[in-house]
């Protein structure tokens, strides 16, 4: 799942850069590889990838402001 959505991140949102590199536990967010936007695109993706609904009460940073965190979250409401 980490590297499904790496490569979500790199082909879809940042046009298949080859020098960009994502590690796991890097702030999506604050380091500026996603803004706002990217990361609604970012969540339909796994919303429809992995067919599921983000509840309101998880829509928070601590869900996806890592792919350590997405996977993470995924996982758990999809078991």
């Amino acid at each position: 799942m980490k590297e499904l959505i790496t490569n979500y991140i790199i082909n879809e949102i940042h046009g298949g850069d080859p020098d960009l590199e994502i590690a796991p536990e890097d702030d999506l967010l604050g380091s500026g590889l996603l803004g706002s936007m990217e990361m609604m695109r970012l969540v339909e993706h796994l919303e429809q990838t992995y067919n599921f609904r983000v509840a309101p009460q998880d829509m928070a940073i601590e869900n996806f402001m890592t792919i350590e965190a997405m996977t993470n979250y995924v996982t758990r409401v999809t078991a």
